[in-house]
């Protein structure tokens, strides 16, 4: 369950609580603006805020907000390295904690936020007139393009938080590595997009409810997704020849990340192929083969793990200049 599904049944419920956001941060933070953390009565319910001195004092904050409406709170994490509970990091955060009520149009906005893939939610932090939050629809943007999830306005008075679009994973391949990738990935934070041409394998009820299952050949799966530049193609069929039909179709495409499940040698069967196939070698080239960090993964489970931390690597933008990675 999502942080907002989850503040606005318990907003809706008047059981109290808090919720905290990340409203603005500079230098070296834990955790980037937009990251929030709920606070139930009992305390801890979902998300973090970074942990530490800055979590402990975020739900601490949760209690006094209930009857004076929001407040923000900013930690100079260089300073807070003094104490036992103190970051491994640099920087200032500022983080909004605001009560959970009950009043209607409060807990509309969360569940629209909640229910809608992308739009802006607004809260004013003073709430001498009655709480105030909105939600307005608005079209999905990539963080790239829509700038941080979340900031204060000029003048501190308001909290503007952007629903970004994650970025999407096709994976090609619904076998127990396919699939184990694609969960991880899910988990992870990402959009998944499953596709095999089994339809037993390509099947909803082996994947989570958020993944988006197409039982159909590659390129009948390409027209119903097309590939942009915030896509990444993780490639793990049940073989060489199937690898490559869906490698000649997806190397040259805008996608920013390409990877192959597979071993060096088999980068150097399948690309020789496709190049004598007419497939542009700078196309090849930027393939990952191996795909996945190098962690001596062996089970699908461990796989999914290195591919998706490379995932991670390639969204964070924090990707090593040559980075290893993990054989099948």
């Amino acid at each position: 369950m999502s942080v907002w599904r989850a503040a606005a049944e318990l907003a809706r419920a008047g059981a109290g609580g808090a919720l905290a956001t990340i409203a603005r941060t500079s230098g070296s933070t834990p955790v980037p603006a937009g990251t929030k953390l709920l606070v139930g009565p009992a305390g801890r319910l979902e998300g973090t805020v970074g942990g530490g001195c800055v979590e402990a004092d975020a739900i601490a904050r949760a209690a006094e907000v209930r009857d004076r409406g929001p407040t923000i709170l900013t930690h100079h994490l260089n300073a807070d390295l003094a104490g036992d509970l103190g970051l491994s990091c640099g920087g200032t955060v500022e983080i909004v904690v605001e009560p959970l009520v009950s009043a209607e149009h409060y807990v509309r906005a969360l569940e629209q936020a909640a229910s809608a893939v992308s739009g802006v939610v607004t809260t004013g932090l003073d709430w001498t007139a009655g709480p105030v939050k909105r939600f307005a629809p608005g079209p999905p943007l990539p963080a790239e393009v829509a700038g941080p999830a979340a900031e204060l306005s000029a003048d501190r008075g308001f909290l503007i938080e952007r629903l970004l679009l994650p970025p999407r994973v096709l994976v090609f391949g619904a076998g127990h590595v396919g699939r184990a990738i694609a969960l991880a990935a899910d988990a992870a934070g990402f959009r998944v997009v499953v596709v095999d041409d089994r339809p037993e394998f390509a099947d909803p009820a082996r994947f989570s409810d958020r993944v988006a299952v197409c039982a159909a050949p590659v390129l009948e799966a390409v027209a119903r997704f097309p590939i942009d530049a915030g896509d990444a193609i993780v490639i793990a069929t049940r073989g060489h020849r199937h690898d490559a039909v869906i490698l000649e179709r997806v190397a040259a495409s805008p996608a920013s990340y390409v990877g192959l499940l597979g071993s060096r040698r088999k980068k150097a069967v399948v690309t020789k192929a496709l190049v004598a196939a007419g497939v542009p070698v700078e196309a090849l080239a930027r393939v990952r083969v191996p795909v996945g960090l190098a962690i001596g993964a062996v089970t699908p489970e461990e796989i999914a793990v290195s591919v998706v931390a490379e995932l991670v690597q390639w969204r964070r933008k924090q990707a090593l200049s040559e980075p290893a990675r993990a054989t099948c």
